[in-house]
């Protein structure tokens, strides 16, 4: 059997995506319009649905960002379709405009590298042709008339190709043990460049499988320890009543691959922690099968 610190990991795996995201800097005067600004900028997930989800991949201290002020790098997620620029530029500048602008003091850097698209096109022209173009702490920005002052943001922005969707999940005992392994495992993605966790602790995974299309993905009911005993097909063990999830999107496979790893073996130190799995489709949607036996040393 194979196990990581005593818990039993079961032999599957977490099925990825292909996923198309920008990384950006965003800085503020004070950590609590810093924290306003990246916290509502990234919330709520809706990939699912066609539009962006993100994340705080880690803060920043004044000597690393660009102007010298309190920081956090963020990560916008998309998934890759025909269509992603326009999608992109929408879905970015609605988060920018509507999550960071709206915050006093705040700025946008650019943190990714690749290809790159004018964000005059989706935050610039909130200015209504009133903003300018300046050279300045060494970049082309943006500066946007506001009535707080002014708001400014890298005119070029990088976007890349990364893996979304990768996940462990944690078979708990009760909701306390659940609850400490997920914030562990939260917690030490912070450590990790280049990941980002949309969800922190997911507690309501889901399938493609449904009988309301309408509304999207429901609830993976082979997974809901209060269905157990009530369906012919509950995959719930006894003794767990409840299995949170951490999602995890990554610049790269080797990341996704390295910030699974670091959440299953946080996680397997927790008492009341029975056994970690992952979930996947079959195999049908995701380009990336990431099998667990390959991440435990």
């Amino acid at each position: 059997m194979l196990e990581i610190n005593g818990v039993e990991v079961e032999d599957t795996y977490c099925e990825a995506f292909e996923g198309i995201y920008t990384r950006l800097i965003v800085t503020a005067k004070y950590m609590w319009l810093l924290k306003k600004a990246v916290y509502g900028a990234t919330s709520l997930p809706s990939t699912v649905f066609g539009e962006s989800e993100g994340g705080v991949e880690k803060f920043l201290s004044p000597a690393e960002t660009p102007d010298g002020r309190h920081g956090a790098v963020i990560q916008i997620w998309i998934p890759k379709t025909k269509n992603f620029y326009e999608k992109l530029l929408r879905e970015t500048g609605k988060r920018i405009r509507q999550g960071i602008l709206v915050v006093p003091t705040t700025r946008v850097f650019n943190a990714c590298e690749g290809e790159k698209f004018d964000s005059n096109l989706n935050v610039g022209r909130c200015g209504d042709d009133y903003q300018w173009f300046e050279k300045r702490w060494n970049r082309e920005m943006i500066f946007v008339p506001i009535m707080f002052g002014e708001f400014a943001i890298e005119r070029y922005i990088g976007y890349s190709e990364g893996v979304a969707g990768g996940n462990v999940w944690f078979f708990c005992e009760s909701e306390e043990s659940a609850l400490e392994a997920g914030e562990l495992a939260v917690e030490a993605l912070k450590r990790i460049d280049g990941v980002i966790t949309s969800f922190d602790v997911c507690s309501a995974g889901s399938k493609v499988e449904t009988k309301y299309p309408e509304i999207g993905p429901t609830t993976n009911h082979y997974y809901c320890p209060s269905l157990r005993g009530k369906i012919p097909d509950s995959k719930v063990p006894e003794g767990v009543n409840s299995i949170p999830e951490i999602v995890i999107n990554g610049i790269d496979l080797d990341s996704v691959k390295k910030a699974m790893y670091v959440c299953m073996k946080v996680a397997s130190k927790v008492d009341g922690v029975v056994k970690i799995s992952a979930g996947n489709y079959g195999g049908k949607l995701g380009k990336y099968k990431i099998y667990l036996r390959e991440l435990v040393p």
